[in-house]
């Protein structure tokens, strides 16, 4: 039974002669598998006892062994000292072909890969047997990349990779790539690189940028953002704190029209594309963007860097990838802002606020009194220069020995607008040094059992450009094959505080990493100006991104990241020169994670924290939906279709065997499909990019049904009944389309819409 019991296989045994004239028998075994425990059953049935029970007619049931099953063969047999010799000698040679068969099959799974392989000691390693998988203990990999990673090798890498411009597309940026595609190779791993040719907006050659306020001085600001409306516009000043949506319903409820208005925002709180876009919605001509020195400790003069594409990747190939041999019609991303966008300087805006009238500013808002009127004119004029440019994304990956075909990828930008040093430099250092040691682990035992991609994005600083256009161009690629993404970005801007964000899948595997962190640690959400944020919300991929900060009690980011001031002095000054050490610290927590993900079985995610996330946001929508609009009976029962689904798998998986490759993979791909089956399919990527219905952003999500029905509420004029069912409707079937694909076979789909 040990040896035939994880078999199932029906056997029929050749005639084994003539009993005294009786009918040739057939002997079956059916070999099952308890699947709630290990004892198996077997049952042996003859076929002349088939016919016999059913009246000689052929068509019978399986019966029961029970002890009267003896005397009634006995008796067919006739008992005979011959007949039972013959029984006798049948029975053995069943038995002994019965466990020859059991014992060549147990061979054979041995022989064959298995999910759940020899556990390999470091300090006892077993021979490899041929075809045997060797896999090594969990806390021996633990072990050994802690001894693959230190503060002492990060000193030469810094060194090596810190340069003094490499923005996008420049020579120093294609410099840099080729020398990380050297090292990748040097590692042993395959490497390769990816070309783009994108077209960003860059300053003036020249010319300037330039305000003038109230016919007052011409000032030339020397950052600039990138993907602004071009042209000059002349409007009254209105102050809109940070630009937030909540700063603009304010403004509105205070009856103040921004129709034509120049609003000066506050950097910081939310991107500088979403400022932009809020704005625009309320007919704003422009926004001017400042740091305020209650946010950022920078000297008066410093200019700030950045995009305002809502969104990701080159907003002129929107939804697919920008290939030098695509040929498209010249088509725009819904997220180019269409009004004028510029940062200026603490000092410029220290000069316009001291001079605003009109109203005082609302309760809670600070930094003035006062929040413009239509005298305070300015004039902004915006000249900044569309440009094409051929980018190198570089890839290296070491393949993983079971499931090659599915990997994870883990990534950091390599481009910054000026020496960019904790933008870029400390996160490719992160990026090369895991790549170092894992490859090492490699040579040294450690087998992973899916792949890993090690990749080096050019163009972040535009919005994640180089992600963004692989994901495009390698998106049917990727589906179900990509598990997770692990951004490196920006990974140390402080010493005291550590915060995460990644997606709900990911939280459990997160929180077991924060082991590895001492001092305090937060969880935050992904925001859209994340460069993980488009492989979670546009691609469907887990992402987690993290970084060291301030602290918790300080409310200061690091003040240097999109300006020429980021530099090594500067991050050592907010580090206390510990930038070696907590390199090593994030190298051993990404490392983690990711070796975490392609060593266990099973991938480690948490399926119950999108089901909570669902029903919470199903609870908002049921207390606020009018009782006679719509009924929200399908809703709820979508969000229970997604519940049992995800509660199923978790069954599923405690009762996997895990030495079952198939079994392995099967429920594998039933977990992937969870992140990619909430991306809304009945939207457009050209015009709503982010499509997750959870973390999105759009019309489609769960979040804007919740802020529709305020609307209503509110007697907004801009309220839709029609389109709110029609968007509820498609929220509602993607939940449910989650679920069946959650359920796995079709056969499984037993709720049904």
């Amino acid at each position: 039974g040990s040896i035939l019991g994880p078999t199932l296989f029906n056997l029929y045994m050749l005639p084994l002669g003539d009993f005294n004239g009786e009918p040739h028998s057939y002997t079956r075994f059916n070999l099952t598998q308890n699947m709630e425990g290990d004892n198996s059953q077997v049952e042996m049935k003859l076929s002349s006892d088939v016919d016999e029970e059913v009246g000689g007619n052929g068509v019978g049931e399986h019966l029961n062994h029970n002890a009267a099953r003896t005397p009634y063969i006995a008796q067919k047999l006739r008992r005979t000292p011959r007949n039972l010799c013959f029984l006798a000698a049948t029975v053995l040679l069943m038995f002994i072909i019965g466990y020859l068969i059991g014992y060549l099959v147990h061979r054979k799974k041995e022989a064959a890969p298995s999910c759940a392989a020899t556990v390999l000691s470091l300090e006892d390693p077993l021979p490899h047997q041929d075809n045997v998988i060797p896999i090594m203990n969990w806390d021996d990999v633990k072990k050994l990349l802690f001894q693959k990673v230190s503060a002492a090798n990060f000193e030469p890498v810094l060194a090596d990779l810190s340069t003094g411009s490499h923005q996008a597309g420049s020579p120093g940026d294609e410099a840099l790539a080729n020398k990380l595609l050297r090292k990748f190779s040097d590692y042993g791993m395959k490497s390769w690189t990816d070309d783009h040719f994108v077209k960003v907006q860059d300053p003036p050659v020249s010319g300037y940028n330039r305000i003038v306020f109230k016919n007052g001085k011409e000032e030339r600001p020397s950052g600039f953002l990138s993907y602004s409306a071009c042209g000059t516009v002349s409007g009254a000043v209105l102050y809109g704190h940070y630009g937030e949506e909540s700063d603009f319903m304010m403004l509105r409820s205070s009856n103040i029209d921004l129709s034509g208005r120049v609003v000066l925002v506050r950097a910081g709180r939310n991107s500088f594309a979403e400022k932009v876009a809020n704005a625009a919605k309320l007919n704003a001509s422009a926004v001017l963007i400042y740091p305020d020195p209650e946010d950022y400790s920078l000297e008066e003069g410093t200019g700030l860097f950045g995009h305002v594409h809502l969104g990701s990747g080159d907003p002129y190939t929107p939804a697919f990838p920008s290939f030098n041999h695509t040929q498209f019609p010249p088509v725009e991303s819904s997220g180019l802002p269409k009004i004028l966008a510029q940062t200026i300087t603490a000092r410029m805006a220290a000069d316009i606020l001291k001079q605003l009238g009109g109203q005082n500013i609302p309760m809670g808002w600070k930094g003035i009194n006062r929040m413009g009127d239509e005298s305070d004119t300015i004039r902004v004029e915006v000249n900044n220069v569309l440009t094409e440019k051929k980018i190198s994304n570089v890839f290296g990956v070491i393949k993983g020995i079971v499931d090659s075909d599915r990997y994870l990828v883990i990534g950091a930008q390599r481009d910054a607008w000026g020496p960019g040093f904790a933008t870029a430099t400390v996160g490719t250092s992160v990026l090369l040094e895991l790549a170092r040691s894992i490859s090492e682990m490699t040579k040294e035992g450690f087998e992973p059992r899916r792949s890993i991609v090690f990749a080096s994005w050019s163009a972040g600083e535009y919005g994640s450009v180089g992600a963004t256009e692989w994901l495009e161009g390698y998106l049917s690629s990727l589906s179900m094959k990509a598990f997770t993404y692990i951004n490196l970005d920006g990974v140390i801007a402080g010493r005291n505080g550590f915060k995460v964000a990644g997606s709900p899948l990911m939280h459990s595997l997160i929180l077991s990493a924060l082991k590895e962190v001492n001092g305090g640690w937060a969880l935050e959400p992904l925001k859209v100006d994340n460069a993980a944020y488009p492989f979670l919300a546009f691609s469907g991929i887990p992402s987690i991104s993290f970084r060291f900060t301030s602290g918790s009690k300080v409310s200061r980011p690091y003040p240097y990241f999109g300006t020429m001031l980021d530099t090594r002095d500067k991050l050592n000054t907010a580090t206390s020169n510990q930038v070696p050490q907590l390199a090593e610290v994030v190298t051993r927590f990404a490392g983690h994670m990711a070796l975490r993900l392609v060593h266990d079985h099973l991938l480690k995610v948490d399926l119950a924290k999108y089901d909570r996330m669902i029903r919470g946001t199903v609870s908002q929508i049921y207390q606020k939906l009018f009782p006679k609009a719509l009924t929200v009976q399908w809703l709820i029962s979508a969000s229970g279709a997604y519940s049992r689904a995800s509660r199923n798998l978790v069954t599923d998986i405690k009762n996997s065997d895990l030495d079952d490759i198939e079994m392995c993979r099967v429920i594998n791909d039933r977990i992937m499909t969870v992140e990619r089956d909430l991306l809304s399919p009945y939207v457009s990527p050209r015009e709503s990019p982010f499509r997750h219905i959870l973390l999105g952003s759009g019309p489609h999500t769960l979040q804007a049904l919740s802020n529709h029905l305020n609307s209503f509420r509110s007697n907004n004029p801009e309220a839709d009944a029609d389109l709110f069912r029609n968007q509820f409707a498609l929220a509602t079937w993607t939940i449910q389309g989650c679920a069946n694909s959650l359920a796995g076979n079709i056969w499984s789909l037993y709720n049904q819409i």
